[in-house]
């Protein structure tokens, strides 16, 4: 996949930079692992730093000194996250700001508009989310008002220009209805041509496994085969997919991923194992001579171990979905 801050070689795992940093290492750091797109969120970079700054910046690329692919988040999933505090309408999601309790209001034009002062290579359309347990005619409710969110996403990205170097995709949602999540995909589909790709949406929200895949095969086998497809929010090993914080949240509490299952290096075991954390892994700490002696030792009180851990995660997540995709 070919964008303008470089190649993302397909399929890969996108790592969360939620508010312009990844948790635990520098974007240099990052680069240096081989990662080539990350995500940043649109509900909370419009908040804090803002737009006005984001531009004066010259985009979050340079705000952040991130020099490759940036994908932006729409702030749709802060509808599902943050929905004590928010009112949704045709009009777009009324928010109480987190930081002031100031109502602000983000409809589908100013979550673009907020995305293209970003200025990352992928931006999201602004879809009505709703739990993937939800049931019930608030389901129906919410992929239909996302198709016409979508609509006007496409007019104002159109309108503005902007349109010939930031990639729209569109977010399939229809919760766990199978006929619901067929009428919005199809619907979907017939925009194709202001559409570069398509994300599958408002799943991972605590749904059995089996009707997960179902609801991502139902999808995948109509989306158009020349788009890149986005599985959002999905990264637990087992999944494969797409972003998610997991490797992250997991290396700050001591859990190294391997393909012999996760390594809890809290565990008085490791304290005299003086092996790497894998011994063919590439990455920067299973190479350079850390033990799973000197991170047991250090995870508990000093931060240099959650960062080593966690470059090991995003290799290791990197590498499962290359050899997923195989």
């Amino acid at each position: 996949m070919v964008l303008s801050h470089g190649t993302t070689v397909l399929p890969a795992f996108m790592p969360v930079a939620t508010q312009a940093a990844l948790k635990g290492l520098t974007p240099l750091q990052v680069e240096q692992l081989g990662i080539s797109l990350i995500l940043n969120n649109t509900y909370h970079l419009g908040l804090r730093p803002g737009i006005e700054i984001l531009e004066q910046a010259g985009g979050a690329h340079a705000f952040q000194g991130w020099r490759k692919n940036l994908l932006t988040d729409s702030g749709g999933f802060q509808l599902v996250s943050l929905s004590s505090f928010t009112e949704i309408t045709e009009k777009g999601a009324l928010f109480a700001s987190p930081f002031t309790g100031e109502p602000t209001m983000l409809t589908p034009e100013e979550s673009i508009r907020i995305q293209h002062a970003i200025g990352a290579d992928i931006i999201m359309q602004l879809d009505d989310v709703v739990s993937s347990l939800t049931t019930g005619p608030r389901v129906k409710e919410s992929m239909q008002r996302s198709v016409r969110w979508l609509d006007r996403c496409i007019a104002y990205h159109k309108a503005s220009g902007n349109d010939k170097t930031q990639n729209l995709f569109a977010i399939i949602q229809g919760g766990l209805d199978a006929n619901l999540r067929k009428e919005c995909l199809t619907e979907m589909v017939k925009r194709k041509d202001d559409i570069p790709g398509f994300a599958i949406g408002g799943l991972s929200g605590g749904e059995e496994k089996d009707i997960f895949w179902k609801m991502i095969k139902l999808c995948t086998d109509d989306l158009p085969e020349d788009r890149p497809r986005y599985s959002m929010g999905i990264g637990f090993a087992e999944d494969l997919l797409a972003d998610c914080v997991f490797p992250t949240r997991t290396a700050r509490f001591g859990v190294a991923l391997t393909f012999n299952g996760p390594l809890n290096l809290r565990l008085s075991k490791h304290s005299t194992d003086f092996r790497p954390v894998d011994d063919g892994c590439p990455c920067p700490t299973c190479t350079n001579g850390t033990s799973r002696a000197l991170l047991h030792s250090l995870i508990t009180h000093e931060t240099v171990a959650a960062h080593a851990i966690t470059q090991h995660n995003l290799v290791f997540q990197a590498r499962l979905v290359i050899q997923g995709g195989a």
